[in-house]
């Protein structure tokens, strides 16, 4: 991905990156996107890049010996360190809606922005909302103040988030709104389709911005607006 890409997209938000998608495709039914709501420890937050995945759990101890369980944390922060940037942490906590486990906190946070990571994507717990590391997006299932008995339980593997599953090096866009993977197919032509779906959608909001705006003006706006988007 080039650099004036990877500008871009984090200038967009993630509905635009849904709406872009389709204009690239040059159709609608794209379904690469999270369902249900998301919280969010940032609300301007944008994070774009490659994902870097792992599973945990925290409801219950880890059955395994405790040297298994931290070889495979340390290979977790080890992988995390070493992704090819941009990258996003996507975390899927297998206590589901359950969990309990605020595996991303002060803590954490400062870790992965400093190991050059876009934000994190998970549909478990944070916590610490105070003391988050700023320019460090957390897009999560719950807020709660105890970490439990977090533990990593799976690395590089196939995550599922709100609906969502993301395979490691899945091109991610997250924010406030949710998350979508972006397809391989239209990477090239996604920053044509972004200006194009701006473009058209100011055929509706400049008139609709302006005085004297009115049903008559909608209507002529709207026609011209239905004959340009996907």
């Amino acid at each position: 991905m080039n650099t004036d890409l990877l500008d871009l997209l984090r200038r967009c938000d993630t509905p635009t990156i849904c709406n872009a998608i389709e204009v690239a495709k040059g159709k609608r039914g794209f379904s690469g996107f999270t369902r249900g709501t998301v919280l969010a420890s940032d609300a301007g937050g944008v994070m774009v890049g490659h994902a870097v995945t792992a599973k945990i759990r925290a409801l219950e101890p880890p059955t395994e010996a405790p040297d298994v369980i931290r070889a495979r944390r340390m290979a977790y922060y080890k992988a995390m360190a070493e992704a090819p940037k941009p990258a996003v942490c996507v975390i899927e906590d297998e206590d589901g809606a359950e969990a309990v486990g605020a595996f991303w906190g002060e803590v954490n946070t400062a870790i992965h922005k400093g190991f050059g990571l876009a934000g994190t994507l998970t549909n478990g717990v944070m916590r610490d909302l105070g003391d988050l590391a700023p320019g460090y997006p957390v897009v999560a299932g719950s807020i709660g103040p105890s970490h439990g008995y977090v533990h990593v339980t799976a690395l590089d593997v196939p995550v599922t988030v709100f609906g969502l599953t993301i395979r490691p090096g899945d091109l991610v866009h997250a924010d406030r709104h949710g998350a979508v993977v972006i397809p391989s197919d239209v990477v090239d032509r996604l920053g044509a389709a972004i200006r194009k779906m701006q473009e058209t959608e100011r055929l509706v909001l400049d008139p609709a911005r302006a005085p004297g705006f009115d049903f008559a003006a909608f209507e002529a706006a709207w026609t011209a607006f239905e004959a340009a988007r996907t």
